[in-house]
C-alpha cells in the first residue's frame, strides 16, 4: 500500500523539500510503471483534459488548464508571447525634430507604444516593400510644437502653466486612413491602446514632425509586437497536514503561509488550523524554518495542473489572445502532420 502511494505521489505530485524538488521530471510514459498503461489515448485525455476561467476582465485572464504535459504548457505560452500578431511602429519619417531627443531614441519609444488595432484585419507586408498599403499599413502623424502660454502668471514657475504643448503624448498621435480605410474602421478604433504615454517633452520653439508606419508582425523578430505584458503559468498548489495542529501552533502555521491559505478554527474551544485555499499559496517555504511545524506539512504541486495568468497590453482582449493562440499551435501541428505525410510518400 505504501508503495503504491509513493509511485502515485512521483507520477502526480512535484514535492517541495527543505533543501530541494522532488519528482520534478515527467515519468508517466509508457512502460515506465508496471501495471499502469500510460500509452496516449485519445478517449482518456478528452476525458481528462479541461479549462476553467477563474478570472477575466479587459486586460487580464486567469485560467485553470488541466490534464497536459509541461512541454504543451510551455509551448502554449510561448506562443502567446512571440507569435501571436499585433501591429506596431515599423517606420518613422522624421520630418523634424529639434527636442532633445534623438531621432533614433524617439523612433524606438514610438516603436513600443501599443496599437489598438485588429491584426487580423491586416497582411504582413512583403519584404522589401518601401510603400504599404491598405491592407498591410496604418500611418500615424506626430506634429506638436511647443510656445509659452501667454497668459501665464508672471512668477509662475510651473511648466504646465509656462508652456503650451510642451508634453507629448500619444493623444497628439493623428491616425492617417490609407485607401478606405476610413470606411473600414470606424472613427476612434484605430488608435494608441492608452492616449497618456509620455513620449518627449519640449521647450518654446521645439517641435516635433514625424509620420509613422505600423505593420503587423510578431515577438519572435521584435518584443515590440508581443500581444501581452505577462504571460506565464504555475502548477496548482496542494498542502496536506499530516496530523492536527492546535492551539498557538495552528496561529503560527497560519502565519507562515500566504492570508487565506491556511484558515484557524474554533472547534470545541480549541484552535485548529485546517488548509483552506491552497490555490493562494506562493511557496515561500516559510514553514520549512519552524522547527516543529516543517515536519506536519507536506508541500507539493499538482503535476498537470496549470495555472495560466494572461496580461493584455490593450491591443486584443485576453481571451482573444488566448484564442489566436489556440489556432497558431494548431496550424503548427498541422504543419508536422503534412511534413510527415510528405517523408511517408518520400
Amino acid at each position: 500500500m505504501a508503495a503504491a502511494q509513493a509511485v502515485e505521489e512521483m507520477r502526480t505530485r512535484v514535492v517541495l523539500g527543505e533543501f530541494g524538488v522532488r519528482n520534478v521530471h515527467t515519468t508517466d510514459f509508457p512502460g515506465n510503471y508496471s501495471g499502469y498503461d500510460d500509452a496516449w489515448d485519445q478517449d482518456r485525455f478528452e476525458k481528462n483534459f479541461r479549462v476553467d476561467v477563474v478570472h477575466m476582465d479587459e486586460n487580464s485572464l486567469e485560467f485553470d488548464m488541466v490534464g497536459i504535459d509541461a512541454a504543451i504548457a510551455n509551448a502554449f505560452r510561448r506562443i502567446l508571447l512571440a507569435e501571436v500578431p499585433t501591429m506596431a511602429v515599423e517606420k518613422v519619417l522624421v520630418y523634424n525634430n529639434t527636442s532633445i531627443v534623438q531621432d533614433e531614441i524617439l523612433a524606438h519609444r514610438l516603436g513600443l507604444i501599443p496599437i489598438h488595432a485588429d491584426p487580423r484585419l491586416f497582411e504582413y507586408r512583403n519584404q522589401g516593400d518601401e510603400e504599404g498599403t491598405e491592407i498591410d499599413t496604418l500611418q500615424f502623424r506626430l506634429q506638436v510644437r511647443c510656445t509659452r502660454n501667454p497668459h501665464a502668471a508672471k512668477d509662475s514657475s510651473d511648466p504646465n502653466e509656462l508652456y503650451v504643448n510642451h508634453k507629448v503624448y500619444t493623444r497628439h498621435m493623428t491616425w492617417v486612413p490609407l485607401g478606405n480605410q476610413a470606411d473600414l474602421f470606424p472613427e476612434g478604433t484605430v488608435r494608441p491602446v492608452h492616449d497618456d504615454i509620455l513620449i518627449a517633452q519640449l521647450r518654446p520653439g521645439q517641435e516635433i514632425d514625424l509620420l509613422m508606419h505600423c505593420v503587423k508582425g510578431i515577438g519572435k523578430d521584435h518584443a515590440k509586437f508581443s500581444p501581452v505584458a505577462t504571460a506565464s503559468y504555475r502548477l496548482l498548489p496542494d498542502i496536506t497536514l499530516l496530523e492536527p495542529v492546535e492551539g498557538e501552533a495552528a496561529e503560527e502555521l497560519s502565519r507562515c503561509f500566504s492570508p487565506g491559505v491556511i484558515e484557524v478554527q474554533e472547534i470545541q474551544g480549541k484552535k485548529v488550523a485546517r488548509v483552506a485555499n491552497p490555490r493562494l499559496d506562493t511557496f515561500s517555504r516559510e514553514v520549512f524554518r519552524n522547527e516543529k511545524l516543517k515536519k506536519v506539512v507536506r508541500l507539493a504541486r499538482v503535476r498537470d495542473h496549470y495555472i495560466f495568468s494572461v496580461e493584455s497590453t490593450g491591443v486584443l482582449p485576453p481571451d482573444v489572445l488566448v484564442s489566436e493562440a489556440i489556432k497558431v499551435l494548431m496550424g503548427k501541428c498541422r504543419q508536422f502532420l503534412d511534413e510527415l505525410d510528405a517523408v511517408q510518400m518520400d
